[in-house]
């Protein structure tokens, strides 16, 4: 039997990624893969009407990424086997569009009066075919030149503590969680080693028993180990004990953006069958 890889957390240009489905499906097919997960921020792309989809020989699922709160920790929530169709994460898109919109005409102001240039909401908004992000601003801020690179936008400017950052406005992640299993998916934790938590077995317990069903527990964190508030190999044993499903990506947002990582996690598909089944 041939071997099977998945990378279950990836961006399209439906929201701050640089390629288009087709596109980043080429370059998955090029690493080795056999199924892909397109997880956006806040929206599904209209390519993908149905669960999973199959495109250049792959299967392609249906996934989201929300920006969640985790009772007072701020996180992500993947979701993953979602039907487009269905009205409630038509609801809570709805609600993150305009969280989104409310945030970016502040960083937008908060660019114009910090960095003295000329910039408007509208600029934004042409950069981005989908869900608005910062990648978007951060892109405009180069074209502008107030910045030389899309990094240090991030990290003098717009990422979190930078001198135009704004936090966005995000539901509780009971009402994201429950979105999506309304919407015949299975909910997973992305990067959950960069989140702040203090008692992480605790934290494991809690949402667990709220009903999240996974967490990402592999991650291509080589870069950043400095920032983690949990080694991975701690985070997966612990995740195991309370009972989560394991899932895994590389959060690969395309070439020229600030994170081009596709290749960098082949997820055994046995993972992906066991998040398969638990959908039911």
């Amino acid at each position: 039997m041939d071997e099977c890889y998945a990378d279950l957390h990836l961006h399209t240009t439906a929201s701050d990624g640089t390629q288009e489905i087709t596109e980043l499906v080429g370059r998955a097919a090029a690493c080795g893969l056999s199924c892909i997960a397109i997880t956006d921020h806040d929206t599904i792309s209209p390519q993908l009407n149905h669960r999973t989809t199959r495109i250049g020989g792959l299967e392609v699922i249906t996934g989201v990424e929300l920006k969640v709160d985790f009772d007072g920790i701020r996180g992500e929530l993947l979701g993953y086997f979602i039907d487009p169709g269905k009205q409630a994460i038509n609801d809570l898109f709805q609600f993150m569009k305009r969280a989104r919109e409310t945030r970016m005409k502040e960083m937008v102001k908060r660019c114009r009066e910090d960095l003295n240039i000329d910039i408007e909401m509208d600029e934004v908004r042409e950069l981005a075919k989908g869900s608005l992000g910062r990648p978007h601003l951060a892109q405009l801020l180069v074209d502008k030149l107030a910045v030389s690179s899309l990094r240090e936008a991030f990290d003098r400017h717009i990422g979190e503590g930078g001198t135009c950052y704004v936090p966005l406005k995000r539901p509780d992640f009971r009402t994201a969680s429950a979105a999506i299993h309304n919407a015949g998916g299975i909910t997973s934790i992305p990067h959950p080693c960069f989140m702040h938590v203090e008692d992480w077995e605790s934290f494991l317990i809690d949402v667990r028993g709220a009903g999240v069903d996974g967490i990402e527990a592999f991650y291509p964190y080589t870069k950043a180990a400095g920032r983690l508030s949990i080694t991975p190999e701690h985070l997966r044993e612990l995740a195991k004990q309370a009972g989560f499903l394991l899932s895994g990506g590389s959060d690969d947002h395309g070439p020229g953006s600030v994170k081009e990582t596709l290749g960098s996690i082949k997820l055994p598909c046995h993972y992906v069958e066991k998040l398969r089944r638990a959908c039911g």
